[in-house]
């Protein structure tokens, strides 16, 4: 009986290591950062308004595609990984996980996300995935071991969830998406920074050319100083085009002047590890509070789609549900095709809708 126990208990271990192994080769610290900025997208466009459904919806098909990005990362720097002291017991780089068994793994996370975005969103908007996907998985992940300027390059792909939970509402990119992904972009490049700088003596064991080993810490802090400023610049920018309210202006500019002092000082600091651990903490802090703050400080706007097939009419906008019969925004009623609300019928086929007020009932 004893042996019998042992077993099962060994059995249960076994599988639960299995389980870590493979949820910690997605990365789960990076995809909760970047749902936090793509709920930020979503809720902007929707104003406070939100279509449950469509965003766990956008949310899932978000969080899939980017653990399978995260995947095939590390497999591409398993060799690295295991050079590195911060990395070199993730668990494909340990042995734990096959580099077969991680592709396998990461085909079917991104394959189920981008077929999860298919369904629940548009073209647009999987468009956008894809290439942020690419832009990850084959162009940042081969650059970074040959030019200390794919920071960049990663930021790029490290803006485009907040844009994917915009579009997912608004099915179009207009300046408030451009804003936020510029805003991202600039926020990504100091923050990723911060990181190459506390971790240097292991990014140099591995061969990998960051920004400090090949031009040096004071112009890699320099040029965390511009990027911040053009952060808070592109985040002051949301109040100039009408996007939000005066307080999330006062939010960004306060924000923004604490990451700059921060920055500014640090050209004098002798601690490099602690100062550069102290601007990765601020630069989480930042987003984090700027991704909260922006979608309850936007003014009336966006707000519109959903799937071509079947809309909802609502007392300003036409707006898509993810599927069939969804509750009425305003007044909790189910709205088809064809169904009359506030003197207007839902078309079928993204007809859009018939004004009452100047057609007549059929």
């Amino acid at each position: 009986m004893a042996r019998i126990y042992e077993k099962k208990s060994f059995g249960n271990t076994e599988f639960l290591s299995t389980f870590k192994s493979y949820l910690v080769a997605t990365k789960p610290g990076i995809i909760m950062g970047n749902a936090v900025t793509a709920a930020s997208g979503y809720m902007l466009a929707t104003r406070g308004r939100c279509n449950v459904t469509l965003f766990l919806a956008m949310m899932e098909g978000v969080a899939l595609v980017i653990a399978s990005a995260c995947v095939f990362n590390n497999y591409i720097d398993k060799e690295a990984d295991r050079k590195m002291e911060r990395t070199r017991r993730r668990p494909i780089a340990r042995g734990e996980i096959t580099p077969r068994n991680a592709l396998f793994y990461g085909s079917v996370l991104g394959v189920t996300g981008f077929v999860t975005l298919a369904y629940a969103t548009g073209p647009l908007t999987l468009a956008i995935t894809g290439t942020g996907f690419a832009v990850y998985v084959f162009v940042y992940g081969f650059l970074k071991y040959r030019t200390g300027h794919s920071t960049l390059i990663g930021s790029i792909a490290g803006a485009v969830p907040p844009v994917i939970g915009y579009t997912a509402v608004t099915r179009r990119l207009d300046i408030t998406a451009c804003l936020f992904f510029g805003m991202i972009v600039m926020w990504q490049i100091p923050h990723f920074f911060a990181i190459t700088i506390y971790g240097m003596r292991d990014y140099r064991a591995a061969g990998i050319p960051t920004f400090p080993i090949e031009r040096g810490l004071r112009a890699t802090k320099i040029r965390m100083i511009v990027y911040i400023a053009l952060f808070t610049a592109f985040a002051e920018a949301f109040h100039l085009f009408g996007v939000t309210n005066v307080l999330f202006s006062v939010i960004a500019g306060v924000l923004g002047m604490i990451w700059l002092r921060a920055g500014i000082r640090g050209l004098r600091c002798r601690d490099e590890v602690k100062q550069a651990r102290h601007m990765f903490l601020l630069s989480l802090i930042v987003v984090v509070v700027i991704s909260a703050t922006l979608p309850f400080s936007a003014r009336s706007a966006p707000l519109r789609v959903g799937k071509p097939h079947d809309r909802i009419v609502t007392e300003q906008k036409v707006i898509d549900p993810l599927h069939g019969s969804v509750r009425h925004l305003f007044r909790g009623k189910p709205v088809r095709n064809g169904d009359t609300v506030f003197g207007k019928t839902a078309l079928p086929g993204g007809g859009g809708s018939v004004d009452h007020t100047s057609h007549p009932k059929h």
